[in-house]
């Protein structure tokens, strides 16, 4: 049976493609009127006393263990210990918005939703497929793609996983990609497609006229009725090493193409701030004619999924990032590694260009932390392990086929060595 709360948050958004769209957990997603939100009311107005959070509190100030602070002394105990709010610091996602929009100039008179904070953006996939993916809403991704794509599709929301081939004669496959998404079209009457740029395991990022050919087949769908999810998993945003590259995310287009297109946009800290271990991910939401009530209704939702599995992320994570970004040494600092990154892909490139092999062929690369092999003999897990075992080199293999070698993880000075080793152990093979 659905909770009335959920009722309500499912007939605000009843008739919009987010409607369309949703999962049964979608549908029974709702914010309960517990705790949380009888907090977030105390929060305001309880002036004499406030008993409705879980906290220590000493004087108005959560308290803080001094083995806590004497290794953050900079931060308050408000930006260490206390509890974040279910969606992230409203300070913090307010300026994270402001990036994303300088990031893409094209999203600038667009409307779309306040960023929402989640533990890492594994979650942020986690979650959108908590809303919109189950046995009959299939999720549609790249060939060869990051394994937990299927894990949590398939494994926990007991989905299809359906894949188009990412490349095709050496550039990124528009074809199988146009292809699948109709088929996924014509037999559910939507799609779920997620798009991630720069790719991992390829680190491949599309041309600006490869972008167009995207947005075209995402709007034709749309125009022809089809109701069309694109998330755009944008982790390693703004790596970019070469000038043909599509500047912005996929997500600035998708933004207002169609009624009948949801975006969503997957991005934060971890790898475009290197900051791997805070867990900060943000989602993005935005549908063209989406009312300020629908989208309410569709973070509530949203933060429901949050509420129900981990309650809230982080602090002091949030704290740091939101401190970084507002230093003014952040992005100059931020460029020096993205230029060592640059260094580290400029000599892979080389490289592979200047070296043949009768077993490997690098996939399309440009961009991102990584670069892949196709393993023409299919026995890339026992390229894998004769590295590790006789040259105690480490790589991945993403299947039979697929080896990635993330080159962001090898220091200058190794990487003729370690691809020297990889071609020599792959000719055994």
């Amino acid at each position: 049976m659905i909770n009335p709360l959920a009722k309500d948050l499912n007939d605000t958004l009843s008739g919009t493609v987010v409607d369309a769209l949703m999962s049964d957990m979608g549908r029974r997603l709702y914010f309960p009127n517990g705790i949380i939100s009888q907090g977030g009311e105390a929060a305001k107005d309880a002036h004499f006393a406030n008993g409705t959070i879980g906290m220590a509190v000493a004087a108005g100030t959560p308290i803080e263990l001094d083995s806590y602070k004497k290794n953050m002394p900079s931060l308050t105990p408000r930006e260490t210990v206390a509890y974040a709010k279910t969606a992230g610091n409203p300070d913090l996602r307010a300026l994270w918005k402001e990036k994303i929009i300088a990031k893409n100039p094209s999203l600038k008179n667009k409307q779309f939703s306040l960023p929402i904070l989640v533990p890492g953006l594994t979650a942020v996939l986690s979650y959108v497929s908590d809303l919109f993916v189950d046995v009959d809403k299939p999720l549609l991704a790249a060939d060869p793609c990051w394994d937990n794509y299927e894990l949590i599709a398939a494994a926990r929301r007991g989905a299809e996983f359906h894949q188009f081939k990412c490349f095709e004669n050496g550039k990124f496959n528009i074809a199988d990609l146009e292809a699948k998404m109709k088929a996924d079209a014509e037999k559910y009457g939507s799609v779920r497609v997620i798009l991630n740029f720069p790719q991992n395991p390829s680190g491949y990022s599309p041309t600006v006229s490869e972008a167009k050919e995207i947005v075209r087949i995402v709007r034709e769908l749309a125009e022809a009725g089809k109701k069309v999810l694109v998330l755009s998993d944008d982790a390693y945003f703004g790596l970019n090493y070469e000038d043909d590259i599509e500047p912005q995310s996929l997500f600035a287009y998708m933004a207002d193409l169609h009624e009948n297109v949801l975006a969503i946009k997957a991005d934060g800290p971890t790898k475009e701030d290197f900051a791997w271990g805070f867990r900060a991910g943000f989602v993005t939401f935005a549908s063209k004619g989406l009312t300020d009530a629908q989208y309410t209704a569709l973070v509530t939702k949203f933060m429901a999924a949050i509420r129900s599995s981990v309650s809230c992320s982080s602090t002091p994570s949030q704290s740091l990032v939101m401190h970084a970004l507002k230093d003014e040494a952040h992005e100059k600092q931020k460029l020096e590694c993205r230029n060592m990154l640059k260094r580290r892909y400029d000599l892979v490139r080389a490289f592979v260009n200047n070296h043949k092999s009768d077993v490997l062929e690098p996939l399309p690369f440009n961009s991102g932390y990584f670069m892949s092999f196709h393993v023409k003999s299919g026995k890339a897990e026992e390229i894998r392990k004769e590295l590790l075992k006789s040259e105690g080199i480490g790589i991945i293999q993403i299947d039979p086929y697929t080896l990635r070698v993330a080159f962001s993880s090898i220091d200058e000075d190794k990487i003729d060595s370690v691809y020297t080793s990889i071609y020599n152990v792959a000719k055994n093979f």
